[in-house]
């Protein structure tokens, strides 16, 4: 996986030389209600075999996920779950390499915590789900619908570098399944490590 490899250090590394200034040891960024985000994370998948005797395709790939966000709320509480909540859309797609080469392409509605204690770093849960479109199914045994839908929920962190600039990493589980709309539906599960950026306005 060089070529993921060499992604995800440009998705560390672009955020640092596109920021103009960074914080001040003490610095904190400033998100109020209505602020927007978009951002871009990439990551790889890796199988999970649930169902026992049933699942048995090892799928594996990159996924590309660009998104947007805006801020619902202001800082919530008092302790170390002070956070904001957040609300938006994300586009998925993923390149199945095994066991066949195929596409996957869906759109989530998107909600998302971050914990803001920590000035800087921001450790976030997300949750996610949606339509899901691909042409593994009929390929694998698991799956005989390309219509299906995709469910996701997954931690990180984002570490900012300005108001406006931030990076991140975290692990999401992603489930894919038709929901009994066509049969066999035993689905899919997956791990999916990912880093990215998001830029605030």
């Amino acid at each position: 996986m060089p070529y993921l490899a060499r992604i995800l250090t440009a998705l560390v590394l672009v955020p640092l030389m596109m920021t103009n200034c960074l914080y001040a040891a003490n610095g904190s960024p400033t998100i109020t209600v209505g602020t927007q985000e978009i951002g871009l994370s990439v990551g790889y998948l890796f199988p999970h075999r649930l169902v026992e005797g049933k699942s048995k395709t090892e799928q594996r790939g990159p996924a590309f996920m660009p998104s947007w966000m805006i801020t619902l709320t202001d800082p919530m509480g008092d302790s170390w779950y002070r956070g904001q909540i957040s609300l938006g859309g994300e586009m998925v797609y993923i390149q199945f390499q095994e066991p066949v080469l195929s596409h996957g392409v869906g759109f989530t509605p998107k909600i998302k915590y971050s914990f803001v204690a920590l000035d800087r770093i921001r450790p976030y849960a997300e949750f996610a789900g949606g339509p899901f479109w691909t042409d593994l199914a009929g390929n694998i045994p698991e799956q005989h619908s390309q219509f299906n839908f995709i469910l996701t929920a997954g931690l990180g962190v984002s570490y900012f570098l300005s108001d406006q600039a931030a990076i991140n990493a975290g692990y999401r589980f992603q489930h894919i399944s038709n929901a009994h709309t066509s049969t066999p539906n035993v689905g899919l599960n997956e791990s999916l490590p990912f880093a990215g950026f998001s830029f605030y306005f």
